[in-house]
């Protein structure tokens, strides 16, 4: 295509007198990378836009025959439920002493239950975390504060490990064993109904995830916001489509629980429930769980205010720190996910998977969707200049465009569907005007990942390249108070 292309444009009309204008060559060339990075571009958008649609099929089918619907709970009398045994929150941390306090002060306020016990993990070259820990559990016996004799940071898996010894070792202590674990991270704002929710789920699941429900930050309705549409769109249709398919449930991180008995099972044979060897051991846990043939529910629940049951949680402010974790994301979900997990499971669970490995795809044909507008700008200029284009656009190419347009006003109106319904029409607004920014990131962070996976190939062992929590917003405090 790309020989054909040029020699097309080589033989392109003369100018006066029969002289080639030598001067504007070079538009000529930018014309030709201009087409190639159209077809590729739009050929790929085309295929993720197919893809979209189906999962956007299903969900609206779910919808109509009743399968997807949210089920509707009263808050006080979630509250006031008992729990069926004791529940072991982990919380693993790395210089969280900016934040872990309030933390602990809200989950020990908004799950009063008695059989609740709080595993927080600090590494001993850390003591302001376990100071702040210490501050925010105001003496509750009901937190266990768990030095890791190691200085920090190994890895969270590594950090979970270590919890995960202290529970056993609590449970041979008391002789009487847990019945549930749940992981949490250090900044996150559990709900109040979500534990007796969650205790309840797991007499018909091995392991149960509720929503994410990022915060929407006045101080940063851009970068730190964008996290919003991603996660309203991921946990109000493409978890809820994956449940239908009966494949595997990736785990957040947050707000999932898992029976004991599941856990011990992931545990064997070294004793170890979460990997070490990969930045995210919570996706690859839930799909291990598929794989033991375990059972998973992704729960969606309202209370009588409209509010979803779900894991609040604040996220990056600053473009680089989001980048890095989403290129951890990349790079574990897409790049160490194919290496560890591979492609096992029918055709569902192939689908999911390869949409969950599309992100250095995703990133590599944005940036060069971005490089064909800035192309577009040179040779819309020239043509303004009186230097026409050398080549028009053929029906196949402004079909394609026309199409790939289409699902772009589409997917847009999605996206304000989703956010909309969980923060309001004005944040559903932004989130449309988020767009060319998020995909900034997921340019960025997919170039990030993928020479961090070079490196791992080099031999170079992964870290926790976590991110910084420096303060929870006005929002967030203003919740925990409430």
């Amino acid at each position: 295509m790309l020989r054909f292309t040029a020699m097309a444009l080589a033989s392109t009309p003369r100018g006066a007198g029969g002289e080639h204008h030598m001067g504007i060559a070079w538009l000529e060339w930018l014309a030709l990378l201009e087409r190639e990075l159209l077809l590729f571009a739009g050929t790929f958008f085309l295929l993720g836009a197919i893809d979209e649609l189906c999962v956007d099929a299903a969900w609206i089918r779910l919808k109509l025959t009743g399968r997807a619907k949210t089920a509707r709970i009263s808050r006080a009398l979630a509250c006031e439920a008992s729990l069926s045994g004791p529940a072991a929150v982990l919380v693993p941390t790395w210089q969280e002493d900016r934040v872990i306090d309030r933390t602990i002060e809200h989950m020990l306020a908004a799950w009063p239950q008695a059989e609740l016990r709080i595993f927080v993990g600090v590494y001993r070259n850390d003591p302001a975390t376990a100071r702040a820990v210490i501050r925010g559990a105001h003496g509750d016996p009901r937190v266990r504060l768990r030095v890791y004799d190691k200085d920090g940071p190994t890895t969270k898996a590594d950090c979970l490990n270590h919890l995960y010894a202290s529970l056993e070792a609590e449970e041979q202590h008391t002789g009487v064993p847990f019945r549930s674990i749940i992981l949490h991270d250090a900044e996150d704002m559990v709900d109040p109904a979500a534990l007796p929710l969650l205790d309840t789920a797991l007499h018909a699941a091995d392991f149960v995830q509720i929503p994410v429900l990022p915060e929407a930050q006045p101080a940063s309705r851009w970068i730190g916001s964008h996290y919003c549409e991603e996660f309203a769109e991921a946990h109000g249709k493409s978890m809820v489509v994956r449940e239908a398919l009966s494949v595997g449930l990736p785990a957040a991180g947050v707000g999932c629980a898992f029976s004991r008995t599941m856990m011990g099972r992931m545990a064997e044979p070294d004793g170890l429930p979460f990997s070490t060897e990969t930045l995210t051991e919570d996706y690859e846990l839930g799909m291990r769980i598929k794989a033991a043939g375990g059972r998973a529910h992704f729960l969606r629940a309202r209370g009588e205010d409209g509010a979803l049951v779900a894991t609040r949680a604040c996220f990056p402010m600053r473009i680089d720190q989001a980048v890095r974790q989403k290129a951890r994301w990349i790079h574990g979900i897409s790049l160490q996910g194919w290496d560890r997990l591979g492609w096992s499971g029918g055709l569902g669970e192939t689908w999911m998977r390869l949409r969950d490995r599309r992100g250095p795809l995703t990133a590599f044909v944005l940036a060069a969707a971005y490089a064909l507008l800035l192309l577009a700008v040179v040779l819309w200029t020239a043509e303004a200049l009186g230097h026409p284009r050398p080549w028009q656009l053929d029906p196949v190419i402004r079909l394609l465009v026309i199409l790939n347009f289409a699902s772009f006003a589409w997917r847009a109106v999605w996206r304000f569907g989703f956010t909309a319904r969980e923060y309001g029409w004005k944040e559903g607004v932004r989130a449309v005007l988020r767009i060319p920014l998020a995909n900034v990131i997921a340019i960025l962070a997919g170039r990030r990942a993928f020479f961090a996976y070079l490196r791992t190939l080099r031999g170079e062992s992964a870290s926790w390249d976590k991110t910084a929590h420096h303060a929870l917003p006005p929002a967030m405090l203003t919740r925990r108070a409430a």
